[in-house]
């Protein structure tokens, strides 16, 4: 296969289309979502589908409950 080919830049783009689509995958497992109760940031455990709390909270969250508490 000669450098200039017509086909090695077709190849490229589906090698680095497999690995773009592969990181995009992996990246799912990595969401965060937000205790509606507490405000507290947790992850689902990829092993027993569960919550596990990062002991992080939402600032806007927060700040919202607090409007919510005033009135």
């Amino acid at each position: 296969m000669d450098i200039s080919s017509k086909k090695i830049p077709i190849i490229l783009i589906v090698i680095l289309l497999g690995i773009l689509i592969l990181q995009f995958i992996g990246n799912e497992s990595n969401k965060k979502f937000i205790d509606a109760e507490t405000c507290e940031i947790w992850t689902e455990d990829a092993l027993t589908q569960k919550p596990r709390y990062l002991n992080e909270y939402d600032s806007k969250c927060l700040d919202f409950k607090n409007l919510n508490l005033q009135k």
